[in-house]
């Protein structure tokens, strides 16, 4: 009976986090998902100005800075009024943050899961195991090179947050134009890998 309770608490929790990474990519709460994308936004884009020491130095003396003063303020405004509230940050420095042993093990089990797949697919991919996945895998390959030659790493990790934060809402809002759009990109795209597939000797797949 333990064991179901921890099970079904997980799933709570891991729907919780779940329904609240949704509702930021969707911006159910304008406010706050327009703090979280500006702030990784601003964050990301002074990275391509400064070092990752730079920027981590520079925030955490901005934390600091607000913290500290915040502190001093409170002390002085507790002496003058003559009250005792106690630290400021008292309730969020007896708040439990250490992450538990199952927490843990879960986090690890899961790293050690996608490694795993990760490892297989790629021997898969470049071991030939299958002729069609393997060229599709080249094409995509051949493809980044080009992506890398214009952009650099930070470029496209500001693209995919921009993307993350604008394309759920674009596809909610005309959903069945792109679905008919992406069909027939799809329908095109298998129709041309079923050509290539029928004149390439052992490319063609094993019905099952």
């Amino acid at each position: 009976m333990q064991a179901t309770a921890d099970s079904t608490k997980k799933e709570s929790s891991w729907s919780g986090w779940k329904g609240q990474a949704i509702d930021l990519l969707y911006w159910r709460n304008v406010k706050q998902s327009g703090a979280v994308f500006s702030s990784v936004l601003l964050l990301l884009f002074s990275l391509t100005q400064f070092s990752v020491v730079s920027v981590g130095a520079y925030l955490a003396l901005a934390a600091l800075s607000a913290t500290i003063s915040f502190r001093i303020y409170k002390s002085v405004l507790q002496a003058v009024q003559k009250t005792d509230e106690g630290h400021p940050f008292k309730a969020y420095l007896e708040m439990e943050i250490a992450l538990s042993q199952d927490q843990i093990s879960k986090y690890a089990d899961k790293i050690l899961l996608y490694t795993n797949t990760c490892m297989k697919e790629l021997r898969r991919l470049f071991l030939v195991q299958d002729l069609v996945d393997s060229l599709k895998f080249a094409v995509l390959m051949w493809l980044l090179t080009y992506v890398g030659a214009l952009f650099n790493g930070l470029t496209l990790l500001i693209l995919a947050v921009v993307s993350m934060f604008t394309m759920p809402v674009v596809y909610e809002k005309h959903q069945a134009q792109i679905d008919q759009y992406v069909g027939l990109i799809r329908t095109q795209v298998n129709s041309v890998v079923g050509k290539i597939q029928a004149k390439i000797p052992g490319a063609k797949r094993k019905e099952e």
